[in-house]
């Protein structure tokens, strides 16, 4: 089963719908200005409440939502949803303080002072201030700042918040519908809880336990480029797709405390699966001394850049860098006959391909077209560029198009294929920096 964004986004927008529709239900009408300010701030808490709710789902790597909505999607709409989350958290803290104020008709100290003599009210404070924090963590300008580690860490005081706010639901106003309202609510938070436990601890565990994954061979495929190849158990239950990616834990001692996003650089086969790494920093410099018989833990499979997404007889495959890792392994298992698949392998220069000799062997052995298109991204003539994709890929309209690569390469190829008459759903991205 795989949830399109489409359907993601209107079963979001639906249970929004349905809770305005409590709020409605429950909304008495009045012209006082207490009376308003607590109706309104009922509203904004119980949105602030189901966003949180999503951030949740979003995050709790259900497969139907990673392998249908792709893992980079819903990284960005949980960062877009946070900061609406927070805003709601706020405008609701205002207003509900406003209203306060002007039913005991004191000053803001003094009616700030009194609603948190309210236990549950003080809760929802240090809730809002633990999700502002993790919040606040994530804004662009710190996030570049701190380390993934630091950063997936400050992370884990969000599940307290949303348990605070949880609550307060309970205990404050908002659910004033009746028993009905206070069940379903309950039932919601219940079944989002037993998700995140389920995917994000239970499965991996089980899934380290039954696979029982080792590397069995570390070996250089160019320069500061290693392939990292691993075997276990019935692999085959993971049921994992060429384009898909693992979260890879190795359990060494250097490594062991992080756990690296890193695609299938070939089919999976007789129990085997390999990565193909960039050495780009501390963490996958330390890859390249890896030995074989150390023990993996891989959490996935996530993406939805497979054969799924296609929807025309020819693909184009095209590749920046390091982002030929899925296209190897799609290059290679996409059905088709001699034409039907072509690609494009960006790179600076002839010795910064990567995987060069498994690539002219499979175009070779299935009739597929193959192109290199070198050369700085400074240099004047762009391979990228609208025109010089239709010269490489005549019938380029009529393709899906494939595309992995590093950030910058991306945006533009994209930009450049829509000018060259590639619709917008015919091209499938998936982006890995979340």
């Amino acid at each position: 089963m795989r949830t399109s964004p489409r359907a993601l986004l209107t079963g979001l927008a639906a249970g929004a719908g349905a809770v305005v529709a409590l709020w409605l239900a429950q909304a008495a009408p009045s012209l006082r200005l207490d009376a308003l300010f607590a109706t309104f701030a009922h509203l904004s808490g119980l949105l602030a409440a189901y966003g949180i709710l999503v951030m949740l789902l979003l995050m709790a790597r259900v497969p139907a939502l990673e392998h249908g909505v792709g893992a980079d999607r819903l990284a960005r709409l949980h960062a877009l949803g946070g900061r609406y989350v927070l805003t709601l958290c706020l405008a609701h803290a205002a207003l509900a303080l406003c209203a306060y104020t002007a039913h005991t008709g004191t000053d803001l100290p003094a009616a700030t002072a009194g609603l948190l003599s309210y236990p549950a009210l003080a809760a929802a404070v240090a809730g809002t201030a633990l999700l502002a924090a993790v919040g606040l963590s994530s804004a662009r300008a710190l996030r570049r700042r701190v380390r993934h580690e630091t950063w997936r860490a400050l992370h884990l005081p969000a599940y307290l918040g949303a348990a605070l706010a949880f609550g307060h639901q309970l205990a404050g106003p908002d659910l004033a519908g009746g028993p009905f309202a206070a069940w379903l609510w309950t039932v919601l938070h219940t079944g989002v809880g037993v998700l995140l436990t389920w995917y994000r601890l239970i499965v991996p565990v089980r899934q380290a336990l039954r696979h029982s994954l080792r590397i069995v061979e570390v070996r250089t495929e160019g320069p500061d480029v290693v392939s990292v190849v691993m075997q276990g158990l019935a692999l085959d239950a993971l049921r994992a797709e060429p384009g898909q990616f693992f979260r890879w834990r190795f359990l060494d001692r250097r490594l062991w405390r992080t756990a690296l996003p890193f695609s299938l650089s070939a089919p999976p086969r007789n129990d085997t699966l390999r990565i193909t790494v960039k050495v780009c920093g501390d963490h996958t410099r330390r890859m390249r001394r890896l030995r074989p018989g150390v023990r993996v833990l891989a959490t996935g499979p996530f993406g939805a850049m497979t054969a799924h997404r296609r929807t025309r007889r020819k693909v184009l495959l095209l590749a920046g860098g390091v982002g030929i890792t899925p296209m190897r392994a799609l290059f290679e298992s996409l059905p088709g006959g001699p034409g039907d698949l072509t690609l494009l392998y960006r790179a600076g220069s002839a010795h910064q391909l990567v995987l060069r000799d498994e690539l002219e062997a499979i175009a070779a052995a299935r009739g597929a077209a193959l192109h290199y298109l070198l050369g700085p991204s400074d240099a004047p003539f762009d391979p990228l560029a609208p025109r010089a994709l239709r010269n490489l890929v005549p019938d380029l309209p009529e393709h899906d198009v494939y595309l992995c690569g590093p950030p910058g390469m991306t945006r533009a190829a994209v930009s450049a294929l829509k000018r060259a008459g590639v619709p917008a759903p015919r091209i499938h991205t998936e982006r890995f920096a979340f």
